[in-house]
């Protein structure tokens, strides 16, 4: 196990928001991160992961709480002096310096000696793959690669931890695909503790060994991709993360392992887990159930739907359900064949996994 590497304790901001009034962007959170680890603070727009980051980098100062960093309080520490550098969505490069002098930047302030300059940009432009672009200038390259010079600008440092702001938000999908892998190459490579915002669940789930997810100022959920796909601990976690569909039931009864509910006057034993509440019979609830976990099938499965629309995606064709008075997205892969030619306010019927059902109180 390693070692704990970096700490938040009971970390507040409050920004005013010029008509007097005061927001609390961040509200009281707490968090701890290993050394080596690759974690995601991951949530909507002005959740507050941004503002937790530059807190921890030490452009915006908290009003309240502790930052620690390997065993050290850093409240009162500097931004230019926690040696924390930081990778933008902007990429931040100097236009007018070559991508050599770009990443040799960070060394030439700390009075680096030449040799020792040449052979680290040498080996940060390898581990990057940049070699034979470092006469170039920001703006002969592509997007992805001036990421990489921003990324390489970091690494040259040789620093403990790294933190990432939305860095591949201006890059298009495939190039996402691309440098989020050699980040996360170089990062378990090198060992280096990373700490990374976004928006995006795909680059949360692929990349992190933690997930930080964040809702209103406050932690939502802390737990691996793993944990927080498959037991998402709240609705909005669950709607977040995966997309779910949710359906309003009522419970017929619980015990400590399961809680059994009404669908459709038909009945559903459904296995809890440790993060379930107590239910009570006759208690109204709401399921959840990822778009995944649902089949469509023209053989009688005991619950029916009403077929709304239908989307042809190449691999897998999406299609969205009239059920329990609300409407359900269903995925469904080509790879398992195709089901026929549905149409528009066709009866369906729907087969659920089980296994995949959450429970929530409403």
């Amino acid at each position: 196990m390693n070692k704990t590497y970096l700490q938040l304790k009971h970390i507040t901001k409050r920004f005013e928001d010029g008509r007097g009034s005061v927001v609390t962007a961040v509200d009281d959170i707490s968090l701890t991160i290993e050394q080596g680890e690759f974690v995601t603070l991951l949530g909507p727009s002005g959740c507050g992961k941004t503002t937790t980051l530059r807190m921890i980098a030490g452009f915006e100062v908290q009003n309240e709480g502790d930052i620690i960093l390997d065993g050290k309080n850093i409240n009162n520490v500097a931004a230019f002096n926690r040696e924390m550098p930081m990778v933008f969505q902007s990429y931040a490069l100097f236009p007018h310096l070559s991508i050599f002098e770009n990443i040799a930047y960070g060394l030439r302030v700390r009075k680096y000696s030449k040799e020792v300059i040449r052979n680290d940009v040498a080996m940060a432009c390898q581990m990057v793959n940049l070699v034979g672009l470092e006469d170039r200038y920001p703006g002969e390259l592509s997007g992805g690669q001036q990421q990489r010079v921003a990324l390489a600008r970091a690494l040259v440092l040789k620093p403990e931890i790294i933190l990432f702001d939305e860095p591949l938000s201006n890059l298009d999908a495939k190039l996402r695909i691309q440098t989020r892998t050699e980040i996360k190459r170089v990062q378990q490579m090198l060992g280096i503790t990373a700490l990374y915002v976004t928006h995006d669940q795909s680059e949360a789930l692929s990349m992190s060994d933690k997930v930080i997810i964040m809702n209103g100022g406050k932690i939502a959920q802390v737990g691996s991709p793993l944990e927080i796909y498959n037991r998402p601990a709240s609705t909005f976690v669950a709607d977040f993360i995966g997309n779910a569909n949710f359906i309003n039931a009522v419970v017929e009864d619980s015990t400590d392992r399961t809680v059994t509910v009404k669908l459709q006057e038909k009945i559903l034993e459904l296995a809890k887990t440790e993060l379930d509440d107590t239910f009570k019979p006759g208690e109204q609830v709401i399921l959840s159930i990822k778009p995944e976990a649902v089949d469509v099938s023209l053989k009688p499965t005991g619950f029916t739907g009403r077929l709304d629309v239908s989307s042809f995606l190449g691999s897998i064709t999406e299609y969205k359900v009239e059920f329990e008075e609300s409407f359900m997205t269903i995925i469904h892969s080509n790879t398992e064949g195709l089901i026929g030619d549905l149409k528009m306010d066709q009866p369906v019927n729907l087969e659920f996994k089980k296994e995949f059902f959450r429970v929530y109180k409403r």
